[in-house]
């Protein structure tokens, strides 16, 4: 397989800051929740792009301790329950989110290595087509509702959340395409 993209333009993980160090402004009209959920809309085929054609043994490849290819993949599926829990709170009025599992045991205990990519793949669109269905039944007036985020310390509305989902999509895409371009260009031609 030939590499994918020049492997000198090729950022790797150390260069980047890390997922609980990033800090949000949240300073967009809420009226932007169409853009927030058609990003969520294309998170599974993103995913399913960076895993075309890929050996098996390159996506179950750990990197320095770090998550394989296809354990970032298994880790998206794995946030989306708390992604629809989120949002039936938003929707019933709470005040505070429920906290995201920090020490990601659901992910580490998954073993999303000795699962198919196919089945994480499939599972993760259908889960996502869930949460943007819902989305899309809701009042535009739900986008504005406010939460306090546990970890972050913040208060956020519904349309922050989707942008903040989004934006941890974007996070482990990246590492997956990293990883990607980098095991590929590893790869005998």
């Amino acid at each position: 397989m030939r590499p994918i993209g020049p492997i000198n333009s090729l950022r790797t993980m150390g260069n980047r800051i890390k997922w609980t160090d990033r800090t949000f402004d949240f300073n967009f009209p809420a009226g932007l929740y169409p853009e927030m959920i058609e990003r969520l809309r294309g998170a599974p085929v993103r995913l399913e792009e960076h895993c075309r054609d890929v050996p098996e043994d390159v996506l179950t490849l750990q990197q320095d301790g770090r998550w394989s290819m296809q354990e970032n993949a298994g880790h998206l599926l794995d946030l989306e329950s708390l992604v629809q829990q989120r949002i039936g709170e938003y929707m019933s009025g709470a005040e505070i989110l429920h906290a995201a599992d920090m020490s990601n045991r659901k992910t580490y205990e998954a073993s999303h290595n000795d699962v198919a990519i196919q089945t994480i793949l499939s599972n993760f669109r259908h889960e996502r087509m869930i949460v943007v269905e819902q989305l899309s039944s809701l009042d535009a007036e739900i986008f504005g509702r406010v939460a306090l985020h546990p970890r972050l310390k913040v208060n956020m509305r519904l349309v922050d959340m989707l942008y903040f989902q989004a934006e941890h999509d974007d996070y482990h895409l990246t590492r997956i395409s990293e990883l990607r371009r980098s095991l590929l260009a590893k790869e005998p031609r």
